[in-house]
């Protein structure tokens, strides 16, 4: 209950959620001796889908190779401790709470978003930690971002990246997003993810033109290939590793382990030892993550229930790739937020499921209903319905047997359902 407290109270300091300037940020960690500039060995991740699992992948493999890591990420799912990892542990729910607290005193009279007075609470804490490798994942976009407060790095990986977050640019293109995203990058060395198609590579690499940085991209520089009894065979300028199949789900997600694994070859030159036991390592909340135990997985039966945040076409494109390889029925429960392209994101599964249940994304006022939702949609899908809840959803798609139950759309969505269980 405390933190909930001073979260909301920090939350009344702006009268924008999202307000990109940078302005703030550096006047508030001025004031608390600039910790940015103390800390050594930083990595930054921009992108738009698959920016938190570069992350955990970094981790997994650093940390078998016997680096410490601090880790920004977010949003998180169940609680604000998530975004705040130092020396590898997530901070307490007391440790947070003083830190905000002292924050919000040195603050003062000043104003900021909630999310800069994270990052430079983040910051400020890291100082304790600075020997350690950094990561941090960059919130909208990166030039106006609060992360974008360095003035050097050891690198900055580029996720996959597409159309996410309109509302924020004037020309709603993609090469509106490549510039936010790359534009401020730092010159060090970049490393460029798997993209959707040539096109994005294409204009991301344009973009990066008078970058001076070492720049390294998926198809160019480093790739993956699925080789046989479910090996993966990783290749790059020096050499290739015969891989184990990683403890994650998704194809996609070899493309984010692979720029995870140039990224510590180039950069910390690890052992390919390490690569291969760090992938099975690796954890992913919320990205395709199987609930295997608890109060709504008793309510399933026979079947697998599956959660994944992914809200945007590009992540409902994955997800639909997954699905296709499956041997099992789908069955999807979905609710998103208002600001989200609804129809393209479930088009990506048309033909493909055999179900899809609507409901609204609990606690959160900038949602879409499940009436509108399904408004929306306009007939152009088969077997659509409406659900009461997640509980009565789930109960409902239970009385099924051998099937997949797919909870996708959103992160506060995905939060709720590991709350529920």
């Amino acid at each position: 209950m405390k933190l909930k407290k001073i979260l909301n109270r920090l939350l009344q300091l702006h009268p924008r959620k999202i307000d990109l300037t940078l302005d703030r940020t550096f006047n508030l960690l001025k004031k608390l001796g600039n910790p940015q500039d103390k800390l050594k060995n930083v990595i930054s991740v921009v992108g738009t889908n698959g920016k938190f699992s570069i992350c955990q992948s970094l981790k997994a493999i650093l940390n078998e190779s016997g680096h410490k890591c601090n880790l920004y990420l977010s949003p998180s799912l169940q609680s604000y401790t998530e975004r705040f990892v130092f020396d590898d542990n997530e901070i307490s729910d007391e440790n947070l709470v003083n830190l905000l607290q002292d924050i919000e005193k040195i603050l003062g009279n000043d104003t900021a978003t909630l999310f800069e007075i994270l990052t430079c609470s983040y910051l400020k804490y890291c100082e304790q930690f600075k020997d350690n490798i950094t990561i941090i994942e960059a919130g909208l976009f990166h030039q106006f971002d609060s992360t974008n407060v360095f003035k050097k790095n050891l690198g900055s990986i580029i996720s996959s990246v597409g159309l996410d977050h309109l509302e924020w640019v004037k020309n709603k293109t993609i090469d509106s997003v490549i510039h936010e995203k790359t534009i401020k990058l730092l010159d060090s060395n970049i490393f460029v993810n798997m993209q959707e198609n040539k096109e994005i590579k294409s204009k991301i690499e344009k973009a990066l033109k008078n970058n001076n940085s070492n720049k390294y991209f998926f198809g160019k520089d480093f790739h993956y290939l699925k080789a046989e009894n479910n090996f993966i065979q990783y290749e790059d300028g020096q050499g290739s590793i015969m891989l184990p199949e990683p403890s994650v789900l998704g194809d996609h997600q070899l493309g984010n382990i692979s720029t995870a694994i140039i990224a510590c070859r180039k950069l910390f030159n690890i052992k390919d030892n390490n690569i291969k036991k760090g992938i099975t390592k690796i954890e992913l909340k919320g990205r395709l993550q199987e609930i295997k135990s608890g109060k709504l997985k008793n309510l399933v039966g026979r079947n697998r229930l599956i959660l994944d945040g992914g809200h945007n076409v590009n992540s409902s494109k994955s997800i639909a790739n997954w699905i296709k390889q499956q041997n099992q029925q789908v069955h999807l429960i979905v609710g998103m937020m208002k600001n989200k392209d609804h129809e393209g994101f479930v088009n990506s599964f048309k033909d493909i499921v055999e179900s899809i249940t609507l409901i609204d994304v609990p606690n959160q006022e900038r949602s879409i209903t499940k009436e509108e939702f399904k408004n929306k949609l306009n007939g152009n899908h088969k077997n659509i319905k409406t659900g009461e809840s997640i509980i009565q959803s789930i109960k409902s798609l239970g009385q099924k047997n051998n099937s997949i139950i797919l909870v996708v759309g959103s992160l506060y969505l995905t939060g709720e359902v590991l709350n529920l269980n």
